[in-house]
């Protein structure tokens, strides 16, 4: 069951929310509200319709262009495997879009870089 009302809710309380946008740099991930969506977009869980999203470039101030990510397995040139510590995460690269920092709201870590290389190496691969 969808819940659009609910994220819609959330959605504006995020956008009211007046702060400084976090210090957030390349290879970072965060938790992110990333909302509840239409068919095969990826949604959030929980209260905050939040997921973890890695950081691939800051674009403005306070402005990211970001991957969500996952720890199903995942196969196929769209997903790229991480290691974040011990856990296994699959980078979305089908799912990229760019958010602002209200959505933010805590840092997980941040991947090293070789994986980050890897990424960048699946996303150009994809799209350049």
């Amino acid at each position: 069951m969808k819940r659009f009302f609910e994220w819609i809710g959330l959605k504006e309380k995020l956008h009211n929310n007046e702060h400084r946008a976090p210090f957030v740099s390349e290879r970072d991930l965060w938790w992110a509200s990333l909302g509840e969506n239409v068919g095969s977009e990826m949604n959030g869980k929980s209260e905050r319709f939040s997921r973890p999203v890695l950081i691939i470039k800051k674009l403005a101030h306070g402005f990211y262009l970001i991957a969500p990510t996952t720890t199903q397995k995942r196969d196929g040139s769209w997903y790229v495997h991480v290691q974040f510590g011990e856990q296994d995460e699959y980078i979305c690269l089908n799912q990229i879009r760019t958010i602002d920092y209200r959505r933010l709201h805590s840092k997980l870590g941040q991947i090293d870089t070789d994986n980050f290389a890897k990424v960048k190496e699946g996303f150009q691969k994809l799209y350049l």
